[in-house]
């Protein structure tokens, strides 16, 4: 069974910067994608960056200038770098990975990392 395990997250101030990690229980090659999603208090879960298994990304365009996803195959970790963070980034933290075994589509979950950004 695959697990992520979401760390790194914390109480920053506005302006400030956070790593998110997101380890994985085995190698992230098998996963198609890999995102880094999140959820604030009343408001629906939102992607907030993705990167597939070939390097591409993508990022909402909140977020875009200020957030990147990198991932380290040798560990077995997709990151987020959070820079320049504002209020509107407090939220929880969601890893994603998606596979596909044997022509299914298949969808895991962290249980998310707290962000909270002071003003």
């Amino acid at each position: 069974q695959v697990q992520l395990v979401e760390s790194g997250g914390g109480l920053v101030q506005a302006g400030g910067s956070l790593r998110l990690s997101c380890a994985a229980s085995g190698s992230i090659l098998v996963f198609n994608v890999v995102g880094w999603y999140r959820q604030a208090p009343g408001k629906q879960r939102e992607l907030v960056a993705g990167i597939t298994s070939g390097g591409s990304t993508n990022y909402a365009d909140s977020v875009k200038g200020r957030i990147t996803i990198s991932r380290d195959n040798a560990k077995n970790t997709v990151y987020l770098q959070m820079n320049s963070l504002r209020p509107e980034d407090t939220a929880v933290y969601f890893c994603n990975a998606e596979r596909t075994l044997f022509g299914v589509n298949m969808d895991y979950w962290g249980k998310g990392t707290l962000v909270t950004v002071s003003s």
